[in-house]
């Protein structure tokens, strides 16, 4: 690194804001992030978390050499490198031998770059022949992608840039708190009250975003697929209809129209707690606006119904004519640094790279061709990320790991945590030792964001470059570097180069043709537009005339390259505009209604839990509760109740708190306060120990995304002893 700052951009979550590294005076870890005022989705600003990543870089806190736990079950001892991989390669090769491909399984993350993501899967594909792979994103946004998905065919987080949520005119806001998820994305909606927009948030807590909103809306959690069809039922109710929209651009009205139908205010409003009049001032503010957009994140997603629910949200957009229309729409707030990347190129148990389908023959075919493979080698898709965990020990004997820590962030948790340990072998890449790592044969450290380039994709769908500015500790080696080891000694020493941008050229002719196509993008291409957006091919358009329109088909895989004098597509902020990416071009009314929760309160768990995040931690807080600061402002977990359930229960603020459901228990001082329903607890799940979250929450599975229901679960809270 020189003296000058290297442009990059932070490690924690979706929005990937820019920033740049500095050298400092001293040694360990000798940077400093200084402000990036340039990029356009942060301009800036960032939060604690991105202020303090480089501190994670520090040796006092990451690691810096290979552990080994020894025969005979002993502690982790520093290893080499040679022995490492070579023990590593031992337990994978051995299980696969004993007990067949399947019994190797391959567990990744929604942090991974593109590269890594890409790589993973193959190597899970190609070298261990294992249709065991999925990956933390699963637990984050897969709902909303399938829902995607089923009503528009192609799923990005975002279809139009964050630049145009201030230009619309009402935004409904479904399960995020953006002001300590995502604090540098609150000015888009700070900007969107300026302009004269409104604001509608959906929370059952009041949150700091909530308190920014026109009306807030506080339903009881697991209703809010109840909610959204009580809303398009006032929508139809009242004449509020896009008629000519729904006629000449969608498919399936009057089935969901029926459905909505039969959800009347006054049945949402005993379902959802949400008065009828706040039923009717959410319609008027968001049918009275010119445009509008419905975005939602984990609150509504997270749940054993979240697909159907975020399907539900998007009839609301599709009755009122806000979808497929400049200002208007349908998005996502995708949560993790990678997790819009993470889930398109190979790491999820039912893709491969491109977005594309695994079960496609011609998919299929064309990764394979990329790979020089027989299309027949590929092994068909796997279990969901829960699946595969709860199978551990199982069908599932050995496990590589990067870039996750289930043993706090996975639904039930201490029951994966008992899987984990009954692995016949299990392997972790990571930058610190998590408490995931802390239970494996073997430890691998890996270099971290400012110590490697790759790209990552946005929320937007904007794909970025992070570029290495200092290099990682001696020890410590890539994980593209790992993969190419294990490669080589697992007998495939072509096909897993450990330089970035050569698997992201690969990755460029693998995604070619498919849905998520990034043919067109390059490194050069990436660092001089600030970020190019997908889909974007290779072949290009005339000099001078409009790019394709919005949401076409990529080109076929085999199509011949451009001809001299077109120029290169210029990527698509906005997708939709013209079509959906339907195969008739409409986009699709789903006939859903609602139903209960996976798990509902009773005499003996009367309350509901619903988790979350705070500012100052993030995820399962592996690297961020190792930053002195952040955990000054969030040193533990708590439990948020309401003044009258503390009462009852006999606590004040600052007692400690039994939290119990049926999966285990949690403890944790309480938080009193009156933002939160009367109903209703809340947990954030950064924290192990005692304070883990996640020991309560319950697997119950989506039936289309396999999306575990972390938002809502009966409890019952106690004085502790």
């Amino acid at each position: 690194m020189t003296d000058a700052a290297v442009p990059t951009h932070c490690p924690y979550c979706a929005l990937q804001c820019g920033m740049s590294l500095r050298r400092t005076g001293d040694d360990d870890p000798g940077v400093e992030v200084v402000e990036r005022t340039g990029f356009p989705v942060n301009r800036g600003a960032l939060c604690g978390k991105g202020r303090t990543a480089p501190a994670v870089l520090s040796s006092r806190v990451r690691l810096t050499e290979p552990l080994v736990r020894r025969p005979g079950g002993g502690a982790l001892e520093p290893a080499t490198w040679d022995e490492a991989l070579g023990a590593v390669a031992d337990g994978l090769a051995r299980t696969r031998s004993g007990h067949g491909p399947d019994a190797v399984g391959v567990f990744g993350g929604g942090g991974l770059t593109n590269e890594k993501a890409y790589a993973l899967g193959k190597f899970a594909r190609v070298v261990l022949g294992t249709s065991q792979i999925d990956y933390n994103g699963r637990f984050c946004m897969s709902s909303a992608a399938a829902a995607h998905q089923r009503a528009f065919g192609l799923d990005r987080g975002l279809p139009f840039p964050l630049a145009d949520i201030p230009r619309t005119g009402c935004v409904v806001l479904v399960g995020s708190n953006l002001a300590e998820t995502m604090p540098p994305a609150l000015r888009y909606l700070s900007e969107l009250r300026e302009n004269g927009g409104t604001l509608i948030v959906v929370d059952p807590r009041r949150t700091k975003t909530a308190e920014q909103a026109d009306l807030h809306l506080a339903p009881r959690p697991g209703t809010d697929l109840a909610l959204a069809l009580g809303l398009s039922h006032l929508v139809v109710a009242q004449g509020r209809t896009d008629e000519a929209f729904i006629r000449e651009r969608t498919t399936g009205w009057p089935e969901a129209r029926a459905a909505a139908m039969a959800h009347w205010p006054e049945h949402v409003e005993r379902v959802t707690g949400v008065p009828v009049p706040q039923l009717r001032e959410a319609v008027r503010l968001f049918c009275d606006a010119p445009t509008g957009m419905v975005l939602t994140a984990r609150g509504p997603e997270q749940h054993s119904k979240g697909t159907d629910t975020v399907g539900a949200w998007i009839n609301l957009c599709l009755a009122t004519g806000r979808a497929g229309r400049p200002l208007s729409g349908y998005g996502c707030l995708t949560g993790q640094g990678n997790g819009q990347g993470g889930r398109e190129h190979g790491q999820k148990a039912d893709q491969l790279p491109g977005y594309r389908k695994l079960t496609d023959p011609a998919a299929r075919e064309h990764v394979a061709r990329v790979w020089g493979v027989d299309p027949d080698a590929l092994p068909g898709p796997g279990r969901s990320a829960y699946e595969l965990l709860d199978a551990l020990g199982g069908d599932v004997k050995a496990l590589l790991l990067m870039g996750s820590n289930p043993v706090v962030s996975a639904p039930r948790a201490s029951h994966i945590e008992g899987r984990l340990r009954s692995l016949d072998f299990l392997a972790v890449a990571d930058v610190v030792l998590s408490e995931t790592a802390a239970l494996a044969d073997v430890v691998l450290p890996v270099a971290q964001w400012a110590e490697e380039t790759g790209t990552t994709t946005n929320l937007e769908g904007r794909v970025l470059l992070r570029r290495r500015a200092i290099a990682p500790p001696p020890g410590v080696r890539t994980d593209l570097e790992v993969l190419h080891g294990l490669a080589g000694l697992l007998g495939h020493e072509k096909g897993f180069p450990p330089d970035p941008e050569e698997v992201f050229d690969e990755l460029r002719r693998a995604s070619a043709g498919g849905p998520a196509d990034y043919s067109g993008i390059t490194y050069g291409r990436v660092v001089a537009e600030d970020g190019v957006f997908w889909p974007c091919p290779e072949t290009g358009t005339e000099a001078g005339a409009a790019p394709p329109e919005p949401g076409t088909a990529p080109p076929e895989p085999g199509t011949a390259p451009p001809e001299p004098g077109t120029a290169p597509h210029p990527g698509t902020p906005r997708l939709f505009l013209e079509r959906f990416a339907t195969a008739d071009g409409r986009a699709r009314f789903v006939d859903v209604v609602h139903r209960e929760a996976g798990e509902e309160t009773d005499g003996e768990y009367p309350v509901l839990l619903t988790t979350g995040r705070v500012a100052a931690q993030y995820q399962s807080g592996a690297q961020t509760r190792r930053v002195g600061k952040l955990n000054d402002a969030a040193p533990g977990p708590f439990v948020e109740l309401h003044p009258r359930l503390a009462e009852r229960v006999g606590v004040v603020d600052g007692d400690p708190l039994v939290v119990v459901s049926r999966r285990g228990r949690a403890v944790a001082p309480a938080r009193v306060t009156d933002a939160i329903r009367a109903d209703t607890v809340f947990m954030p799940f950064h924290w192990p120990g005692e304070g883990r979250a996640n020991n309560l929450t319950n697997p119950a599975l989506d039936p289309t995304s396999r999306m575990p229901e972390f938002k809502v679960c009966a409890v019952r809270v106690e004085r502790a002893e």
